[in-house]
């Protein structure tokens, strides 16, 4: 069913602890994603929910497995922690998908593992299921992603504040290396296990880079590249990760650990909905700066890569790379802000437009409008129809005169397609928050996954408008938003 392979245990002994999976008493399949599946490779069609169960509960490994718990360290909140790693999750093994592409799949909520630090290594119904639609909404939105596999109720009952029931939830990731992983060995001073980390990531993810003679330098830079696409496209979503620690900053720079994660609704930079950020350190508005701190992180695991002889000089050049983060980071989210706008990139015009959006996400910061529903109010303009952009506003001329700016702005281009370009851009359904929890609480209170399933077909189509649902599309009631908490969960 799948060909299993293990370059990550095969290459990098030392690098991880092996475990098996807890039995799941009564393994049932929740969720099944079989376009995943697919585009894996996989050959599931003959098997039926009772076999996936048994599979991706943990409970019936598939041939060429090697579980195991993968070792890393992290700034969490800014505090280092010299040990973590996977206290819940097992690597099964790798994959190669039919584009060519190497992936992991994983078991999280599995049962302690080597790392667990004292905890039942279990996950609930309702953060795996967090997780699942999660990363399927970011997936269908553009934003680059963890994915789900599975999600399957084990029978168990987990232990929180009240008893929920268990669940196992398999993770799909173009690796699960992060920048702790790198601050693991440099905290021991193991730098040629450091280096040994660097070559199997420039293998799998940069492979150009291998016959460089400053590969170390520029596998940094890849990876600041691949993060500032990554937070661009967060912002541009309204997107907020909510415990952004070294140690959920993917290499890959994929979006990983949907824990106290939410979508902004009424714009607010300053938004937190988690529950452990009492400080705001990892608030929307900080997450690009957060983004090149973590990268600072890992440049000073790699300077005596950079250049063994002359830390000083390495120093000096890992910083060049991580002070041109902000203008990297600043050319992605003009490029994806452009499209939102319908602008086409015009030479010289890169102050203007710029102004133009940071100009509108004032606007709706000052008169509290919906991020989402702004935005794509504005096609709705191009076509004719600002009544329903106005209708966010408390007075209906109150964004006249940015209108008209914009207008003046569109008139420079020949395009006729610039609606089809926003409302491609622009989407109308994301995971609002009160219907995340609304599905998430049927789901593990009542065994109901019709609220979930009918949720996740709205999120997986983030793009298209239709017709009966229009509640997906709708803000929280404030007084939902305004108390508003996300915690800590898979």
């Amino acid at each position: 069913m799948i060909d299993f392979e293990n370059t990550y245990a095969d290459r990098l002994p030392g690098f991880f602890v092996s475990g098996s999976p807890a039995e799941a008493s009564s393994p049932v399949l929740l969720q099944f994603n079989r376009g995943l599946a697919d585009e894996l490779g996989l050959n599931t069609t003959e098997l039926d929910s009772e076999r996936l169960a048994g599979i991706f509960s943990g409970n019936e490994l598939p041939a060429g497995t090697q579980p195991l718990a993968q070792a890393y360290a992290g700034h969490q909140f800014g505090h280092f922690v010299p040990q973590l790693g996977d206290g819940r999750a097992l690597l099964l093994g790798e994959v190669v998908d039919r584009h060519g592409k190497r992936r992991d799949i994983a078991l999280k909520g599995s049962g302690p593992t080597a790392f667990a630090r004292g905890g039942d290594g279990n996950a609930a119904i309702g953060p795996v299921l967090r997780e699942y639609s999660m990363g399927e909404a970011m997936h269908a939105l553009g934003v680059p992603t963890t994915r789900a596999l599975a999600a399957v109720g084990t029978g168990e009952v987990v232990r929180r504040e009240q008893p929920l029931p268990g669940a196992v939830l398999t993770r799909v990731a173009a690796s699960h290396i992060r920048v702790g992983t790198f601050q693991f060995f440099a905290a021991r001073r193991r730098f040629d296990q450091v280096r040994m980390l660097a070559d199997y990531v420039i293998e799998r993810h940069d492979p150009h880079l291998a016959d460089d003679s400053e590969r170390y330098l520029l596998l940094l830079r890849s990876v600041a590249e691949r993060q500032a696409t990554l937070i661009a496209k967060w912002m541009l979503v309204g997107f907020i990760h909510g415990v952004m620690n070294t140690d959920n900053m993917a290499i890959s720079g994929e979006t990983i650990d949907y824990g106290p994660c939410a979508f902004v609704e009424s714009y607010r930079p300053s938004a937190v909905f988690s529950s452990i950020d009492t400080v705001g350190r990892y608030a929307l508005g900080n997450q690009p700066a957060i983004a090149r701190w973590n990268l600072a992180r890992l440049a000073e695991t790699l300077l005596p890569l950079i250049d063994e002889h002359d830390l000083d000089r390495a120093e000096s050049k890992a910083m060049e790379v991580i002070n041109d983060f902000p203008s990297i980071y600043e050319m992605r989210w003009l490029s994806g802000v452009r499209a939102k706008l319908g602008l086409e990139a015009m030479a010289g015009n890169d102050e203007k437009d710029r102004s133009l959006a940071q100009d509108w996400l004032e606007l709706l910061e000052q008169h509290h409008v919906d991020f989402t529903l702004g935005w794509r109010r504005l096609v709705d303009v191009v076509e004719g129809r600002p009544e329903s952009l106005k209708a966010l506003f408390p007075s209906p001329d109150a964004v006249d005169s940015w209108l008209e700016r914009w207008r003046q702005r569109l008139d420079l281009q020949q395009s006729s397609e610039i609606a089809t370009t926003m409302r491609a851009a622009n989407p109308i359904y994301i995971p609002r928050n009160h219907l995340v929890e609304e599905a998430l609480v049927a789901a593990s209170d009542h065994a109901d996954l019709a609220p979930f399933e009918r949720l996740l077909d709205v999120i997986t189509h983030p793009f298209e408008e239709r017709a009966g649902l229009e509640r997906y599309a709708q803000p929280a009631p404030r007084e939902f938003t305004d108390c508003y908490k996300t915690f800590c969960g898979t």
